[in-house]
């Protein structure tokens, strides 16, 4: 549901209008290895045709710029650190101006060190874009940063979702029981 629209009965031409407002960060960050960053960051703006091909580099730039990156629009994903490059996703997914960006487990496989920065930017990224963020977690650390309200799921389904401060203090025993093994007892 978006709007109190089905997704699932739309015609392609409404739902091709509804995904333009959706940004995603995948857990790879998923960036075509043959394409500079420019390239990456500028595709889905150019496929869409959402920006004038005379602004595409100064929206490129713009950005990059509050991804925390520059000088790097010549690179190739392979010369870029892990860290980097989600920012290079994060770059891509805002660049269509979405209204919800969903991040698929934004801090798999960084440092602790990376990883705070990311979830740093993406509560930042929230605030200055003014957009709705899903971000999928098992980093408890990551969901109190940039959490309004959280959710769990258990076999699929959503079991809690309350405020952030009201679930670190559930009473529902499995939500309970990962909340303690994460934090060590």
């Amino acid at each position: 549901m978006y709007n109190n629209k089905n997704l699932l009965n739309m015609k392609l031409s409404e739902l091709n209008k509804v995904r333009m407002k959706f940004g995603v960060l995948f857990q790879e960050a998923a960036l075509f290895d043959s394409m500079t960053v420019f390239e990456n960051v500028a595709f889905p703006a150019i496929e869409h045709k959402l920006i004038d091909k005379k602004a595409i580099k100064d929206e490129v730039r713009r950005v990059l710029d509050l991804v925390e990156l520059d000088n790097i629009e010549e690179k190739y994903p392979s010369e870029l650190s892990g860290g980097m490059k989600k920012r290079v996703g994060l770059a891509r997914a805002i660049i269509t101006k979405p209204e919800i960006i969903f991040f698929d487990e934004p801090t798999t496989g960084l440092d602790p060190i990376v990883s705070y920065s990311i979830a740093k930017l993406i509560k930042d990224m929230k605030a200055k874009l003014n957009t709705t963020c899903l971000v999928i977690t098992h980093d408890l650390d990551v969901a109190n940063l940039i959490a309004d309200y959280i959710g769990f799921l258990d076999s699929g389904k959503i079991i809690e979702f309350d405020k952030k401060e009201d679930f670190f203090n559930s009473s529902y025993p499995i939500v309970r029981e990962f909340l303690d093994a994460f934090r060590g007892g």
